[in-house]
């Protein structure tokens, strides 16, 4: 039975402890801006920026409404173009100070469209990934594992596939290159039905501070210095075209009319762009290409 109320009620729990959390790591606070969206809906934005430990860091919550589906959320279900939709998640994206601390994105979602007549159609979708800028085994190898537990209470063949669409969909068609070193991604999720994907949704929500903060306890305090500061800044480009060229939930904020600066909160402050530059052979930037942006089995 398809109950929109639990789902929301999870989502906004979902933000209130990842912010507290958060906050608790950082030392800052989290500004909150509640918005509504003249289409229907709204949300509420939370947001650090010039943090101890994050530079700039987004959690955004919003539950939105539609006459019409955008051609992002229907392009894998074009029989559902032109139904009215509801859509609401939680979605984060964090970019450390700290070179040796990684970015990091997650994001879980729920749509149902509807059309007179006809029974609403649910699905769910979501993920989370890494995006490192001087790469660390022991990291990677916990957010994958932290990842793999998310999902092994419902089934041993989810981890394996939801990891390949993570490497598959976190990756810059223009650059042939990987964003990050992955992590889970799944979308259209509508089986075997509504009681075990939103439990899935929620597991994968529930394992993000389990996967993320370790990692920033064991690097936040690293020694770094410009070299770094701008090989960090070079690499954020990367998050940059791949947020405005290829991702869906970019396309889809902006397709329904949804308010900019929520949807845009996931880039980072600072960004420098290089003129076709390449690391140096044998260097800690070089290694990050040929032994992390490269798609691998972690665990």
């Amino acid at each position: 039975m398809m109950d929109i109320a639990a789902v929301k009620n999870y989502l906004t729990g979902l933000q209130q402890t990842i912010v507290d959390q958060l906050e608790t790591l950082d030392g800052g606070s989290f500004l909150r801006d509640e918005w509504q969206r003249p289409q229907g809906g709204g949300g509420v934005t939370r947001l650090i920026e010039g943090g101890a430990l994050f530079e700039r860091g987004g959690v955004g919550y919003s539950h939105v409404f539609g006459d019409n589906l955008p051609p992002s959320a229907s392009a894998a279900r074009p029989e559902l173009a032109g139904r009215s939709f509801q859509a609401m998640g939680v979605s984060l994206v964090l970019h450390p100070r700290n070179p040796h601390v990684p970015t990091v994105h997650l994001n879980v979602r729920c749509f149902v469209a509807e059309k007179a007549g006809a029974a609403p159609v649910w699905w769910f979708g979501g993920g989370m990934d890494l995006t490192p800028y001087y790469g660390f085994e022991e990291d990677a190898i916990h957010f994958h594992r932290v990842c793999r537990d998310a999902l092994s209470p419902f089934g041993a063949d989810h981890h394996p596939r939801f990891k390949q669409a993570c490497d598959r969909y976190f990756f810059l068609k223009h650059r042939n290159e990987a964003r990050g070193i992955g992590g889970i991604f799944f979308d259209d999720l509508a089986e075997p039905d509504f009681e075990t994907a939103f439990a899935l949704m929620r597991s994968v929500g529930e394992h993000f501070l389990s996967a993320y903060v370790p990692i920033v306890e064991r690097r936040r305090d690293l020694p770094y210095g410009e070299r770094e500061r701008d090989f960090q800044v070079y690499r954020r480009g990367r998050y940059v075209e791949f947020n405005l060229v290829h991702d869906r939930g970019t396309l889809f904020g902006l397709q329904s009319g949804g308010r900019t600066e929520s949807i845009l909160m996931s880039l980072p402050p600072v960004v420098h762009w290089r003129y076709d530059w390449q690391p140096q052979p044998g260097t800690p930037e070089a290694r990050l290409y040929t032994d992390f942006l490269v798609a691998k089995d972690w665990v």
